[in-house]
């Protein structure tokens, strides 16, 4: 009887052992000793998730995952996507990672004042995106950083930076200051569109816009040297000087052989351009030119503006580019 009753506790202990060594193996380390990426399809079940995993090194078993992940995991489905897998993440945090959905999201980054060619560039270069789409229109695009995951679709992501920047702009019209020289939401992204290609310092853009409206309000040209270029190269660097010829051309886009707007943007404007055409500096400068140290002089009168550019000529000659 003795006996009997020490081999039924040994039989415990070694039950009790047994599965502590499996608990053990659910929480404790993976096997992997490398960052691994799991692409888990649209209605996969946990049988073949488990067995891409134990082929991939995330797990050791595939049967014991999925019969520890019914006794011990919370029951919730797994959800479709990309994942990240660290180095030695237990089977245990496997599990929640695919019931959470915490998916690895891939980045497209639009800069602001990217053409749509250079958009349509970055969406084609963007690995994990699936498909072909046409380059957008100019000025559609919101410039930001948009998440996706492996297989969505270049047209679904160009429809969010759309819908983005039409979201934006219709907030941000419904806030504009009166006495704006745009009237109307298209004219906006136009004249942001000049705003953003003409300086990169953030602090100036309003004051571009400034110029820029006053010059709209007076009938002068808006001689912005970005519009000469676009035409040439949709907004591809150009890569030397302007001719004159391309100076006289008349194409709408020129501001400098036509006045007022071009008849389309010339890149995607970010926000903050966007906001400065909707409300500018209170000036009266109509001249701005370049100062040397990556912005602008502004000046009321061409008398000023004269005296501007000569002295940013000297320091031009000073860099022995003139």
């Amino acid at each position: 009887m003795r006996k009997l009753g020490c081999l039924a506790l040994i039989a415990v202990l070694a039950a009790a052992a047994a599965l502590f060594l499996v608990i053990q193996g659910w929480g404790g380390a993976g096997p992997s000793t490398r960052t691994l990426t799991v692409v888990v399809p649209q209605g996969a079940t946990l049988a073949s998730t488990a067995a891409a995993l134990e082929r991939d090194g995330a797990i050791r078993s595939a049967t014991r995952f999925r019969l520890m992940a019914r006794v011990l995991g919370s029951g919730e489905p797994i959800k479709a996507g990309e994942y990240r897998v660290p180095p030695h993440l237990s089977a245990a945090d496997i599990l929640k990672m695919l019931q959470g959905g915490k998916t690895l999201q891939r980045l497209v980054v639009i800069p602001e004042g990217y053409p749509s060619v250079l958009v349509h560039d970055a969406l084609a270069k963007a690995d994990g995106l699936v498909g072909t789409v046409p380059v957008p229109a100019e000025g559609s695009v919101l410039p930001d950083s948009y998440a996706f995951q492996r297989g969505d679709t270049r047209a679904e992501v160009v429809a969010r930076m759309q819908r983005a920047m039409r979201d934006y702009l219709a907030a941000a019209w419904a806030k504009r200051k009166p006495g704006i020289a745009v009237k109307t939401p298209a004219e906006t992204i136009v004249l942001a569109s000049i705003v953003e290609t003409e300086t990169g310092k953030p602090s100036e853009r309003r004051m571009v816009a400034a110029v820029y409206g006053n010059r709209l309000r007076v009938g002068m040209p808006l001689q912005a040297d970005p519009t000469v270029i676009y035409p040439i190269t949709k907004g591809r660097p150009l890569g030397r000087r302007i001719l004159r010829s391309e100076l006289r051309a008349k194409n709408g886009y020129n501001t400098y052989a036509s006045p007022g707007l071009p008849v389309g943007p010339i890149a995607n404007p970010g926000r903050a351009s966007i906001d400065a055409v909707l409300d500018p500096e209170r000036s009266s400068a109509l001249y701005f030119v370049a100062d040397g140290t990556g912005g602008h002089v502004f000046a009321n009168t061409l008398a000023e503006h004269n005296a501007n550019v000569q002295k940013w000529y000297a320091i031009r000659r000073a860099r022995g580019e003139m």
